[in-house]
């Protein structure tokens, strides 16, 4: 991590939402969310939040070595988005606590907010990261 990386730190994020990304999308699996209508997805939406985290500190880590890994989200979805509009995150750094950063998080459909709350990462070193990872894939004592 750079000295850089301190609480008020701002990025915002634009994304045209696709139908790809809408909730029959989501998990096209289960007959359930292909009966849903076709707005931006919570879970799209989260994902879409967290990529703006990811872009807005990665300038104030070593990356790729370093990367970052969502470890808590609180969020409202507090408006349904169609596709063809598009969404804006803005997001702020408001806490730095070793390796633990919290964000806070709004996203905006051009019509209305549609999201805020908070968004919590957590700083890795990718090559440990893999190897812990790894490790879950070989049975015990091996």
């Amino acid at each position: 991590m750079k000295d850089t990386l301190k609480p008020g730190i701002r990025y915002e994020h634009k994304f045209l939402v696709p139908s790809s990304k809408t909730v029959p999308a989501l998990y096209p699996e289960a007959e359930e969310f292909l009966a849903m209508p076709e707005v931006f997805a919570t879970g799209f939406m989260v994902g879409f939040l967290e990529w703006a985290c990811i872009k807005c500190i990665n300038p104030h880590i070593d990356w790729p070595a370093e990367q970052t890994v969502g470890t808590h989200i609180n969020v409202s979805h507090q408006a349904a988005t169609p596709p063809g509009l598009e969404v804006t995150a803005s997001v702020t750094l408001v806490e730095v606590d070793g390796r633990r950063l919290v964000f806070e998080v709004q996203a905006h459909d051009g019509v209305e907010v549609i999201s805020k709350g908070l968004h919590e990462r957590f700083v890795i070193n990718r090559a440990k990261f893999d190897a812990k990872v790894g490790s879950k894939l070989r049975p015990a004592g091996t």
